[in-house]
């Protein structure tokens, strides 16, 4: 999962994964669990749900929602969005019915049991009153029912019975037949209802993960689909006042899994990748957690709808990207923590290094080593990852970090592993590279484990250090274990000099609030009550090109008063200023008024960061080629 969360300047992200084994069904049996959600039904805003689980033979069974879901290392209590639920006999009578907790129930007389049937609230609605008993699902695992639009992640409406979670499910879904629906989840059928207003599609899922695993969209969509060498994507837009198309992301999102095959090679594990992109208005309804999960075969993307066409296409290479390269790890090489998630009581891997940080270094790698960027921006990128994961704590265990992840204070530093994760995947990778005359590295690392584990056959958590090590060289389990499991910091550097990569003074790209790092170009007058561009806006190639001077008072941005009340959401909203969009400031100069306007094009400013060595041997130079072009 990929999350961003906009604070002046820090973009946030988060993700996951889980455990404990199964238990053997003793109460299953070999019909599919039949279940049903009606959108043409709703009321009040909420699905109703049917689950028929077929004939038990104990006389008491628990049903529950998760607690937790796989690709996420939060708590979202999905049970609290269950409304009215009722057990119901062969003859229609209630059954007794004991609510355990959140997420669970306990039904008595179980033989006598012929359906659960209940109501779901979405969970998009109530994200801005702080949602129902406090934490919300992440905006992507999360779910929406509007009259125009259902995201169905699956997991917020369907549960599933202790003893049956290896079974299989068939499920109907019922919907307006204007409705555009895309899902991956296998489809066994449609069926109109005889006036024609509704249509039922039917699918088959072979257990409860498989529900999981298989988001659906449903309502005002705008499909694109097409081939991407041998596989199949389907984007699925859903833009609520029409002002992206799938078509106006499709080169983007043909050329980024173009070139990701491309670095992948053999692989390939998916004949078909779906991702459905929901664009948020910012109304009081609509999801404010941005990013996305991944699935084995498919992402729910949530971003916002005011993005310009290219900052969508940059967020989309940015955070699609990542969700795609999961599918080496963890949906390929997983621990049992994993494979083997307990939707209730997760416990978890002590390897989220591999999950989200080999992940990330491959979301950015990949795009200089096909040729999607520049070495500099890639330097740019890592100098920014590791300014950031500086603010953490870097004398962290990065395993007992990991395994202790919904703890403090743990949880507060779980972004690095997007951070200082990402670097872990470039050390190694740049030490294999070495080791081997540049022909190993971090991604054939990741083939060998895919080839050795797999899918279906987890590794054991304490012993893939280990066996990661018997596999490469020395230097890669030492490190390892000095900077993974261990709390000593990296020093880049060292790493940087492989390569004959040194620091120096170059132009990287900023914001429109920043001149590089985190040196802010506003200032205030208390006494008074303005804002005003500081000297340091000059150092800002684009403030710098529209005029602006030192002490300008700002009065409006795009129409908006502002003042020291609103600046934190006036000059926070500024951070969503993209390259292409058009803007307006009023200012005022010396008592006369003013006003700039125009299109906003790329902001930079000169920082220091890494810059190739002019005094590089052949040898860096030859290992640094291996790095970034293989």
């Amino acid at each position: 999962m990929k999350n961003y969360i906009a604070i002046l300047g820090l973009s946030v992200i988060l993700v996951g994964c889980g455990s404990a084994k199964p238990k053997v069904d003793d109460l299953a049996v070999n019909n599919p669990i039949e279940t049903a959600l009606d959108l043409t039904a709703v009321v009040d805003d909420k699905v109703p749900v049917t689950i028929d689980p077929g004939r038990f033979t104990t006389e008491t069974v628990t049903y529950r929602l998760p607690r937790v879901v796989q690709g996420t290392y939060s708590v979202s209590d999905f049970g609290k969005y269950v409304d009215d639920l009722k057990a119901l006999d062969y003859d229609g009578n209630e059954l007794e019915v004991s609510k355990v907790d959140t997420n669970t129930w306990t039904i008595s007389d179980a033989t006598k049991l012929d359906k659960l049937t209940y109501y779901v609230n979405d969970t998009f609605d109530i994200e801005s009153s702080g949602g129902i008993g406090g934490e919300n699902p992440f905006s992507p695992a999360g779910t929406n029912i509007e009259d125009d639009n259902y995201v169905l992640n699956l997991h917020g409406f369907i549960g599933y019975f202790d003893s049956l979670k290896n079974n299989q499910y068939a499920l109907d879904v019922t919907a307006p037949a204007t409705f555009v629906r895309t899902s991956a989840l296998e489809n066994t059928g449609m069926k109109s209802s005889p006036d024609g207003k509704s249509i039922t599609s039917s699918y088959f899922a072979q257990r409860y993960f498989d529900i999981t695993d298989n988001p659906m969209m449903y309502g005002k969509l705008d499909v694109e689909e097409f081939m991407v060498g041998d596989i199949k994507i389907v984007l699925s837009v859903y833009s609520p006042n029409n002002v992206h198309t799938a078509a106006s992301q499709k080169e983007t999102v043909y050329k980024m899994m173009q070139a990701q095959k491309e670095y992948l090679g053999d692989v390939n594990s998916t004949a078909r990748y779906d991702i459905y992109l929901y664009l948020s208005d910012g109304s009081e309804t609509a999801p404010k957690g941005m990013g996305a999960l991944e699935h084995h075969t498919s992402t729910v993307v949530v971003l916002p709808e005011s993005s310009s066409k290219e900052g969508l296409a940059a967020s989309i290479i940015d955070v699609v990207a990542h969700e795609f390269f999961h599918i080496v790890t963890p949906l390929s090489v997983h621990s049992e923590d994993v494979h083997y998630f307990d939707y209730n009581q997760p416990t978890f891997s002590k390897h989220l290094w591999m999950y989200e940080g080999v992940t990330e270094y491959f979301a950015q790698h990949f795009q200089v080593y096909e040729g999607l960027i520049e070495p500099s921006a890639f330097y740019n990128t890592i100098m920014s990852k590791i300014a950031t994961s500086k603010n953490l704590d870097d004398a962290m265990s990065f395993t007992i970090m990991s395994e202790n992840v919904l703890e403090e204070p743990y949880a507060s530093n779980y972004y690095n592993v997007y951070m200082k994760g990402a670097l872990i995947g470039m050390c190694i990778d740049i030490l294999m590279r070495k080791e081997s005359d540049g022909n190993r590295s971090m991604l054939s690392l990741m083939k060998e484990l895919s080839a050795k584990y797999g899918k279906e056959k987890p590794f054991e958590d304490d012993k893939i250090i280990d066996e990661i090590t018997a596999m490469t060289y020395p230097s890669v389990g030492e490190f390892l274990k000095t900077h993974v499991e261990g709390d000593v910091p990296i020093n880049y550097n060292a790493f940087f000099e492989m390569v004959g990569l040194t620091m120096g003074e170059t132009e990287v790209p900023t914001n429109y609030i920043f001149a590089g790092g985190q040196n802010i170009i506003f200032d205030a007058n208390p006494d008074k009550g303005t804002i005003f561009f500081s000297p340091m806006a000059l150092k800002n190639s684009f403030w710098a090109s529209q005029g602006v001077q030192a002490g300008d008072v700002i009065k409006k941005v795009n129409g908006t008063d502002l003042t020291l009340q609103n600046a934190q959401q006036v000059v926070g909203g500024m951070f969503a200023w993209q390259v292409g969009q058009e803007y307006s400031l009023n200012i005022e100069r010396n008592g006369e008024a003013m006003e700039l306007k125009g299109t906003l094009t790329e902001a930079t400013a000169t920082s220091e960061s890494l810059v190739e060595d002019p005094n590089a041997t052949e040898a860096q130079k030859a290992l640094r080629a291996a790095w970034l072009k293989g």
